[in-house]
């Protein structure tokens, strides 16, 4: 009896033993699907010494395994399937094999593709952008604040740490947003970021794959963007391609060592943009703008490794066919290899044709901004595939303009650059973001500049993006800590005593504020003059700035005034685009105007006029 117990329990032990050995830790991507132009897939697969197996795919209709490559570390294989374009949805049986005997077999499924996941439409010129910080937006599950494996725990006093908020927060709201005529939500990151500590950005990513279980799952987003599609709404998800987060697993065991830049001293980017056009830039300048690291603790991914280029472009069609969402924020555009840049931009395009993308080129150079837009032509050569870029010159020149007492030529003399663009309606503009400081701190706390930032950014050309909070005059008032500015919601934690939702707490300055960029851009979605007509500016003159957007059917003048009195408009100054008197309607006071030949622009304020 003792010996047959030994022999049993040597049996378990070993069998134990050996599926840990063999077992696989890692599949990704975790499934894809048929009838995907991107039908040849890159399988990573880690487990402990995966790369002595020999690995064979049981025979499945129109599915093939073209090749296994062995790289440098054993723990890694890459499997190279071709999903032919009649296969069926089901189960693939990747046979993983010792000396000519079976191991283990993996299932790996391949899904059917839900509805018109082809034709998703991204936004476009018709919508407007709500940006927000997931974590300090609203906590909808304080049950996810904590999560026992992950490394930072909550602590809402710290500026810098967890404070709680979520997609359910997010789903929670939608409705909110909506009300105030907005039509997409971008969010900042929501996938995991394991990191100890300032991990509540998003912008450290630790697996590409997952959801922050802080935030909640990959289950709860996708139902986010399924509720937002129901309700007429589009999801701009944030994503990276240059960097992870330190903490990320496979910083633990490198599949190579070229799978991310390597220096032989730490070495940051030197944020040279410059080097792309520079016809006198070294090649050390070159190599240390593209691949110097951001911060010690984000390595800098090596896209010229062909499986890694492979790995993110295929994270991104991903995630895009997973939970159906309309948009991507790039972060740091330029800073990955540009030349991969062009490839995975190409590949998202070819895969939903009518997708959109914008990247963020933070400069305040237009020559340097256009050279990501697609159509441009480069004095290098280098075509680029993306649609959009986060419009950065238009921003400054606008708080420029309007910190001047006299003048709004900068914002003036910025647009009038437009012919390097491409395609400049396809712009993403914005009075501010998560990474500077709040348009209300920046307009040194003057309610009515903000209005009449807001005024410009919803009627000029371009796709407007309004940060959270903006609608009732957060800022950051002696500061310029990214904590402050990514202040909480208020309201959006249980115990708030301001409650921006319900008006609860604000004062009249902000109640007055929502309520104006709540009027402005609900006229905004339903005008196509301002979506997709002509814009023809004129010269500022005393402190007035006058703008057209029209179309064969419609016309809409904008007029700003950013003087402190009231000044009156002689309409034959605007004879070029009105051909005569004026005749409309102040969509921001309802006033009518019938055949006038002057009218009156009170200090500091906006006038909308749909032209008859």
């Amino acid at each position: 009896m003792k010996t047959a117990t030994t022999l049993i329990l040597a049996l378990v032990f070993s069998f134990t033993q050996l599926t840990a050995q063999n077992s696989i830790d890692r599949l990704e991507p975790p499934n894809w699907w048929v009838g995907m132009e991107y039908n040849t897939i890159e399988l990573l697969v880690h487990g402990n010494d995966i790369a002595s197996h020999n690995v064979t795919l049981k025979p499945y209709e129109n599915v093939q395994l073209l090749s296994t490559k062995k790289g440098a570390n054993p723990n890694y294989l890459f499997l190279t399937l071709h999903i032919g374009n009649t296969a069926k949805p089901g189960n693939l049986q990747l046979n993983f094999q010792k000396n000519g005997t079976s191991v283990f077999v993996q299932s790996y499924e391949i899904k059917g593709r839900e509805n018109n996941r082809r034709n998703i439409e991204g936004f476009n010129t018709s919508d407007a952008i709500y940006l927000i910080t997931p974590d300090r937006f609203v906590n909808g599950d304080p049950s996810n604040d904590a999560v026992k494996r992950m490394l930072e725990k909550p602590n809402r006093k710290d500026k810098d740490g967890r404070h709680g908020g979520d997609v359910a927060g997010i789903v929670n709201h939608l409705g909110d947003i909506k009300d105030m005529g907005f039509t997409a939500v971008w969010t900042n990151p929501i996938l995991e970021n394991n990191m100890p500590s300032y991990s509540y950005h998003g912008y450290a990513i630790t697996d590409f794959y997952k959801v922050d279980p802080r935030y909640g799952s990959n289950e709860s987003f996708k139902a986010m963007c399924d509720k937002a599609s129901e309700m007429g709404m589009k999801v701009i998800m944030d994503m990276i391609a240059n960097h992870c987060g330190l903490e990320h697993w496979w910083m633990k065991d490198l599949p190579s060592d070229d799978w991310i830049n390597q220096w032989d001293t730490y070495t940051q980017t030197n944020h040279k943009k410059t080097v792309v056009l520079d016809p006198y830039a070294t090649k050390k300048d070159t190599k240390e703008f593209f691949d110097g690291w951001f911060v010690p603790t984000m390595p800098d991914l090596n896209q010229r490794n062909e499986s890694m280029a492979k790995y993110l472009i295929q994270n991104t069609l991903w995630w895009i066919e997973y939970s159906g969402i309309s948009g991507i924020r790039m972060d740091t555009y330029p800073y990955p290899d540009m030349y991969f840049m062009r490839d995975w931009t190409a590949a998202v395009m070819a895969e939903y044709p009518d997708f959109n993308i914008v990247g963020e080129e933070w400069v305040l150079r237009p020559t340097i901004v256009s050279y990501w837009q697609k159509g441009k032509e480069n004095a290098n050569g280098y075509t680029s595939e993306l649609k959009s870029v986060m419009d950065f010159p238009v921003q400054h020149a606008l708080t420029t303009s309007l910190n001047d007492p006299n003048s709004w030529n900068a914002v003036y003399e910025e647009l009038g650059q437009d012919y390097l663009y491409p395609d400049p309606n396809n712009l993403v503009v914005f009075p501010d973001n998560h990474d500077m400081s709040r348009i209300y701190t920046q307009l040194n706390e003057d309610e009515d500049l903000v209005k009449l930032a807001l005024t410009y950014i919803a009627t000029v050309r371009g796709i407007p993006q309004v940060y959270y909070g903006t609608e009732i005059l957060m800022g950051n008032k002696g500061t310029e800590d990214h904590g402050v500015i990514r202040t909480d919601y208020p309201g959006g934690w249980e115990k708030d005593k301001v409650n921006a939702f319900s008006g609860e707490g604000l004062t009249e300055s902000q109640v007055e504020t929502k309520n104006y960029l709540t009027q402005l851009f609900k006229w905004r979605k339903d005008n196509k003059a301002i979506h997709n007509g002509k814009l023809v500016h004129f010269a500022p003159v005393n402190n007035i700035y006058v703008f057209f957007r029209y179309t064969k059917d419609e016309m809409v003048m904008v007029l700003l005034n950013k003087d402190k009195d009231p000044i009156n408009i002689d309409i034959q100054e605007y004879k070029e685009v009105l051909k005569g008197k004026l005749s409309g309607k102040d969509i921001l006071t309802g006033k009518l105007y019938n055949a006038v030949d002057n009218l009156q622009i009170s200090g500091k304020t906006a006038m909308i006029i749909e032209v008859e």
